[in-house]
């Protein structure tokens, strides 16, 4: 049934079996269409899906590389990785229909990736029942997969089982909507081939109308201590091991076992932290401002042997040099004027447990040396004090600046800096895990509709674009800002648009794209586009000459290329025997004016 708004009108889109058809054709996404991005280049050995290489190979290798992983690492382990790597696909995928087609229909870019999905030789989709509310920020649709590439050999291999089986095909549909959503929505295959069914048949929905997703969602989880974080997505309760909520509130602090994400490079720093969790050894958390480097230092302790005792954190750089000696060593009393009692530091009070150095690389050369001593001897001495103190701590260290540099410059102590890299793991920036960034704004957003008591339903497609093309100098801190300044921008039960996102006129300038030249996404020049045509108009006359336009183009791309037609074509989105077509008519043209 449809879906009502709260006002008793529908809002929602329905389609149901055999509209899709018609849907993608009439806005230019048929087969035929997506078809035209899809690029062979035998000679250089590389297919391209409109800029994103592609890889044709044989079904039976995919699935001698399953079986493998099934044996070897368990079917819970092959499962998961399976369905990340769909997803990580699906979002590919989304990307590709939503900066090329932005002014399509949402429901004719939710279709086109079935048709992707089709094209790409993993299954034929037949659409069931289909609603998209836009307003509401919901989807809930039900379809059939006939032919899946992944049930041929998950039933050569295991037969006929009792669990469905078409994992990188979930992943793939989940990564898809979500992305175009900005909601997360999970897939269920209720059917499947490997189960004995005629066909697959799968259902997906957003969150909300799911209800309990947590078993779905731990498949999208590379380690169990994300896992438990990911389950509060489902809900917006309290995360079953997260810590201390906020005082009169149900959510838990942001910053605390709050660790998202799907990306290659987020999971692989997950294996790294969880590697080293059960040691002893110093560890070095690099990256730039607001990737999350506390988050992970926290986790670290949280899922090591020292969990049970205390987690002290300090920020070095927002202590001045005259203080940070007596907040890292404690004060004896008498140690300076006012010092009227003992106070024992961040070392002592870390005893047994982990102490967490932010933005090391601001410590004084003095501080410095102390930490050293720290560090190789286990004992310190307070300042004015005179006996010394043993300590056992688990030191974890995090920089924004590179030490390399700073140590080559005579800014940081060399020793310390060894004594300090024992494990390093750098993290990301967000614009290298944009994977994450729909997971990251679904919990960010039912954070904040609890918090400020808000009903936000989602985020605009023209909103998802901005976000996903949007660099991020802030990371993941900025991201989490915007999407409390949308909460709160924007009218209950409606999306967050992009005007409730960024309020600087510049910023959102730079949001907007325009093809340059080179056939690549360039942020919008000052030049109009007309005034751009302008300039290859010839002399008096009113208008541009596309002629000359179009000459221009295909010139460039072949220097570009250096005379490989294969390349310059994917350069200006043609096929080659096209882009020869326009060259024989160019050089013609050029004979009879000659």
């Amino acid at each position: 049934m449809p879906i009502p708004d709260p006002n008793g009108l529908s809002q929602t889109h329905e389609l149901p079996a055999g509209d899709s058809d018609n849907l993608t054709e009439d806005s230019g996404l048929n087969f035929g269409q997506l078809s035209e991005y899809l690029h062979f280049s035998p000679k250089d050995g590389r297919i391209w899906l409109d800029g994103q290489r592609m890889v044709l190979m044989h079904n039976s290798s995919l699935g001698s590389l399953r079986r493998e992983l099934i044996e070897r690492l368990g079917i819970e382990r092959a499962r998961g990785l399976l369905t990340r790597s769909g997803y990580s696909s699906g979002v590919r995928d989304a990307q590709l229909v939503r900066e090329r087609w932005p002014d399509a229909d949402p429901e004719a870019i939710f279709f086109a990736g079935t048709q992707l999905h089709s094209l790409e030789g993993v299954v034929q989709v037949e659409t069931i029942h289909f609603e998209f509310d836009p307003h509401q920020g919901t989807y809930d649709g039900e379809f059939l997969w006939h032919h899946s590439s992944e049930d041929d050999e998950h039933i050569a291999a295991y037969g006929i089982g009792t669990e469905p089986a078409c994992w990188m095909q979930l992943g793939y549909a989940m990564g898809y909507v979500t992305t175009l959503l900005g909601r997360l929505t999970v897939f269920r295959e209720v059917e499947c081939r490997s189960m004995g069914h005629a066909t697959c048949r799968v259902i997906g929905r957003t969150i909300e109308l799911w209800g309990d997703v947590e078993e779905d969602l731990r498949y999208l989880n590379a380690e169990d201590f994300v896992s438990q974080n990911n389950a509060g997505l489902s809900s917006g309760n309290l995360p079953a091991a997260a810590p201390l909520p906020v005082p009169g509130t149900d959510l838990p602090v942001l910053g605390d076992r709050q660790l998202i994400g799907i990306s290659s490079a987020f999971i692989a720093a997950c294996h790294m932290l969880k590697r080293v969790a059960s040691t002893r050894a110093t560890v070095l958390f690099t990256g730039e401002s607001g990737v999350g480097k506390e988050l992970f230092a926290r986790m670290l302790h949280e899922i090591g042997s020292r969990k049970d005792e205390p987690f002290i954190a300090i920020n070095c750089a927002a202590i001045p040099d005259t203080l940070i000696e007596s907040e890292l060593f404690g004060v004896d009393r008498g140690a300076f004027t006012g010092a009227t009692t003992s106070r024992p530091g961040r070392f002592e009070r870390a005893h047994g447990g982990t102490l967490f150095l932010d933005e090391i690389g601001t410590l004084s050369p003095s501080s410095q040396g102390k930490l050293l001593r720290v560090l190789q001897e286990g004992v310190l001495e307070r300042v004015g004090g005179t006996s010394l103190i043993s300590v056992d701590v688990r030191v974890v260290a995090a920089t924004n600046v590179e030490l390399r540099d700073a140590v080559t410059k005579g800014e940081f102590r060399e020793d310390l800096f060894f004594r300090l890299n024992v494990f390093p793991i750098l993290l990301p920036p967000l614009r290298e895990r944009r994977d994450d960034i729909p997971l990251l704004l679904s919990h960010f957003l039912e954070h904040y509709n609890l918090q400020h008591g808000r009903s936000i339903r989602g985020f605009t497609l023209k909103a998802m674009r901005a976000l996903l093309n949007y660099r991020f100098p802030g990371n993941i801190r900025e991201l989490q800002n915007l999407v409390e300044r949308g909460v709160i921008a924007a009218e209950d039960h409606s999306l967050i648009d992009l005007s409730h996102l960024f309020r600087d006129e510049e910023t959102t300038r730079a949001l907007l794209f325009t093809i340059s030249s080179e056939g690549e996404l360039s942020p919008e020049s000052e030049e109009s586009a007309l005034e751009q045509f302008r300039r290859f108009a010839p002399a008096n006359a009113a208008g541009p000459s596309l002629d000359k336009l179009e000459a221009r183009l295909v010139s460039e791309a072949v220097a570009q290329a250096d005379g490989n037609l294969s390349a310059a074509a994917r350069l200006l989105g043609l096929t080659r025997s096209r882009l020869a077509y326009r060259m024989k008519k160019i050089n013609e043209s050029n004979q009879e004016s000659g």
